[in-house]
């Protein structure tokens, strides 16, 4: 695997990112927030969070792997290697919502230490459910 590369606030958001966020979610996040950071490997895939710092906590926005790159353990190495960067920050409380119906990204999150707290009903554009997750002190 390619080693991991940081863009923080105020960085353009390669052409290649929003290619993938497309690919994967079907429409791209968008710029960069002045409270956002992406950690990616080559072009394969990317973890977008946003910071809050002064209360130390920190929200998984899209974590996104090229399909060719599934089941290879890159979700898995942007997860650990972000959440680490983090944690470094200061960053020692993350969020994250997720698809009930991900299975995949759900065992992804609870195989890393991440604990389900509930839901939130229609979260999605589709009507689907979120899962909410937290991770840390």
């Amino acid at each position: 695997m390619k080693p991991l590369a940081h863009l923080g606030p105020g960085a353009r958001v390669p052409a290649w990112v929003q290619a993938l966020d497309r690919a994967c979610f079907g429409t791209p996040w968008g710029p960069l927030d002045d409270d956002e950071h992406i950690w990616f490997a080559g072009t394969a895939g990317f973890a977008r969070w946003r910071v809050i710092p002064q209360v130390h906590e920190g929200e998984l926005l899209r974590l996104g792997v090229a399909e060719s790159c599934r089941r290879t353990g890159l979700g898995r190495a942007l997860l650990r290697h972000s959440t680490a960067s983090l944690a470094r920050l200061g960053v020692h409380v993350l969020f994250l919502e997720v698809r009930v119906s991900n299975r995949a990204a759900r065992a992804l999150y609870e195989s890393e230490g991440w604990v389900f707290q509930g839901m939130r009903e229609a979260y999605y554009r589709d009507g689907e459910d979120a899962a909410i997750y937290r991770f840390g002190e």
